[in-house]
C-alpha cells in the first residue's frame, strides 16, 4: 500500500489544560511523520528530500475528536495525493493503530500540507526532480472517505 503508517508516541507536555493533545503538538505529529516519509534517500538513490530542499506552503486540518494523552503511540497515516510541478500536497490521518472493539477506526485528524521544493541559495521555488517525483508516485494514494465531525452539542 503507498500509504506510509508512523507510530509517534506523546509527550506529557503535549497535553493542554483540556487534557487532550493541542493542536500545536498535533502539528508536531505531521512534520515528525512528514520527516520520516522523506528523510530517507529518493527513488533514484539521491539525496532526501528534506535535505535538497522543501518548505510547507499551505496546512488544513480538520479536527474529527479529540486526542487525549497516552502512553501508547499514535498512528499517522501519510501519502501523496497531488504532485504539480514544484509542489505536491501531503495527506494525513491521525488515528488509533488499531481498529476498536467494535471493528471501526478512531480518527482523530485529518490534514494536508501543500510542499514546495524549494532552492535556498536562490530563495525560490524550484522544479521537482525525477529522483523527487519517483519517490512521491511510491507514496501516492488517495484520501480516505471522510467522516464528517458530530454537529455541536451531540452526545459522543
Amino acid at each position: 500500500m503507498p500509504r506510509q503508517r508512523h507510530l509517534l508516541g506523546l509527550r506529557w507536555g503535549d497535553m493542554d489544560a483540556y487534557r487532550h493533545v493541542n493542536n500545536v503538538e498535533l502539528m508536531r505529529l505531521l512534520e515528525e511523520a512528514r520527516v520520516r516519509a522523506f528523510g530517507s534517500a529518493s527513488g533514484d538513490g539521491g539525496d532526501p528530500m528534506i535535505t535538497t530542499g522543501m518548505v510547507v506552503a499551505r496546512h488544513e486540518v480538520d479536527y474529527v475528536a479529540p486526542l487525549d494523552y497516552r502512553t501508547a503511540p499514535v498512528a499517522v497515516d501519510l501519502w501523496v495525493d497531488r504532485v504539480g510541478g514544484a509542489s505536491f500536497r501531503v495527506g494525513y490521518e491521525v488515528c488509533e493503530p488499531e481498529p476498536s472493539a467494535v471493528g471501526e477506526p478512531r480518527t482523530y485528524a485529518r490534514a494536508t500540507s501543500t510542499m514546495v521544493t524549494y532552492d535556498f541559495a536562490a530563495r525560490r521555488p524550484r522544479r521537482l526532480g525525477d529522483g523527487e517525483r519517483a519517490h512521491l508516485a511510491a507514496l501516492h494514494d488517495t484520501p480516505p472517505a471522510a467522516t464528517p465531525p458530530a454537529p455541536e452539542g451531540a452526545a459522543g
